[in-house]
C-alpha cells in the first residue's frame, strides 16, 4: 500500500533511497462506489516573483496526488489516474521532482506549495483535465544565493588550479543560452586540450542552517562534458570538500535539485560552506562546452 512520506526524512537522512509510488498496483477502492472518474494532468507550471525568487525553471516530473487529504498515489506527468469520488471534493497536488536527479530518490518538493482546489468536481466514467495547474515557492523561504548570469558581474571564483574562467554568453540572447522573459545570457565554461580543467566556488560563503533546515541547490544546465558539483565546509578552521553530484551529459537544458541538508547536518559546528564546480577535459574531447544558469540555494527555517 502507499505510505504518506515524512518529508523531513526525504529531504534529511543522508541515504537518499526513496522508491517512487505508483497507484495502478496497490490503490484500493473503498466504499459501494465501483466506476471511477478519471484526472489528467498533463504539466505542472512554476510562477515566482522574479526579483526575489529568480528564474520560474523547473523539472516538476511527477504529481502526488490528495483528496480530501487521502493519499491516491504519486504520478509521473503527464499522468491520467482514477479516483473513486463523485461530486465536489477538495483535490491537492503536490508537485514531485527526482531528488539529486535519481529517479529512485523522486519526492514532493518541500519548497512548492500544493496546487488545493477546494471544489473540485469528480465525474463517474469521465475524464477531467486539470489545465496547467501552477505552483510558487513559499513566502518563508531564504533565497540565500541566485546567480543567473544576466548581470556583468559572476558570484563564481576560480581556484589557482584552474586554467579556464566561466563567462557569460554573447551575445545577448545566444541561442545556445537559457533563454526566457528574463534570462538573456548563460554561464559558459569552455574547455580544450590546452586548458582542461575549470574549479570555482561561489564567491560567498553561506551559514550552516540550522539543524534540520532542508536545504536544496538548484541549478540548470547544458553539457557535454561531466562536471562534479559539491560543498566545501568550514569546521574548526578546516575545509572539508564533499562531492555530491556529477552533471551528466545533456543535449537541451535540464535542471537538478540538489540536496545539501544531510551533508550540512553532518557538520553542526561548522561555520559556513561554499558550493564548488570542478570539471576535467574529458579523454576523447578536444573541446567541451558547460553551459550553466539559474543556480540557487534555497533553505528554510525548520
Amino acid at each position: 500500500m502507499l505510505l504518506k512520506i515524512n518529508l523531513y526524512y526525504v529531504f534529511n537522512l543522508s541515504t537518499l533511497s526513496i522508491a517512487f509510488l505508483v497507484l495502478s498496483s496497490c490503490y484500493k477502492f473503498e466504499g459501494s462506489q465501483t466506476v471511477p472518474a478519471y484526472i489528467k494532468i498533463d504539466t505542472v507550471l512554476l510562477s515566482t516573483y522574479y526579483p526575489e525568487q529568480g528564474s520560474n525553471s523547473n523539472a516538476i516530473k511527477d504529481v502526488w496526488v490528495y483528496v480530501n487529504d487521502k493519499q491516491i498515489g504519486a504520478f509521473e506527468l503527464p499522468a491520467m489516474f482514477p479516483v473513486l469520488e463523485m461530486g465536489k471534493q477538495e483535490l491537492e497536488i503536490r508537485p514531485g521532482i527526482k531528488v539529486n536527479g535519481i529517479s529512485s530518490t523522486r519526492a514532493p518538493y518541500p519548497f512548492y506549495k500544493p496546487i488545493i482546489y477546494d471544489d473540485f468536481v469528480f465525474t463517474p466514467d469521465s475524464t477531467t483535465n486539470v489545465t496547467k495547474p501552477e505552483t510558487e515557492y513559499y513566502s518563508n523561504l531564504n533565497f540565500v544565493w541566485m546567480e543567473d548570469f544576466e548581470q556583468p558581474g559572476i558570484s563564481l571564483v576560480e581556484s589557482s588550479s584552474s586554467d579556464t574562467n566561466i563567462v557569460r554568453t554573447q551575445p545577448a540572447n545566444n541561442p545556445e543560452a537559457y533563454l526566457s522573459e528574463n534570462s538573456k545570457y548563460s554561464g559558459l565554461i569552455s574547455l580544450t586540450t590546452e586548458k582542461n580543467l575549470y574549479s570555482a566556488t561561489s564567491s560567498n560563503s553561506y551559514p550552516i542552517p540550522l539543524q534540520g533546515s532542508p536545504t536544496i541547490l538548484e541549478i540548470d544546465f547544458k553539457t557535454n562534458n561531466l562536471i562534479n558539483v559539491g560543498i566545501i565546509i568550514q569546521e574548526y578552521g578546516n575545509f572539508i570538500k564533499i562531492p555530491l553530484v556529477i552533471l551528466n551529459h545533456s543535449k537541451n537544458w535540464n535542471k537538478i535539485y540538489v540536496n545539501l541538508g544531510p551533508n550540512l547536518s553532518l557538520h553542526p559546528q561548522a561555520t559556513d560552506f561554499k558550493v564548488f564546480f570542478e570539471s576535467v577535459l574529458e579523454t576523447d574531447l578536444n573541446s567541451a562546452s558547460i553551459y550553466l544558469d539559474n543556480i540557487k540555494i534555497i533553505n528554510r527555517p525548520y
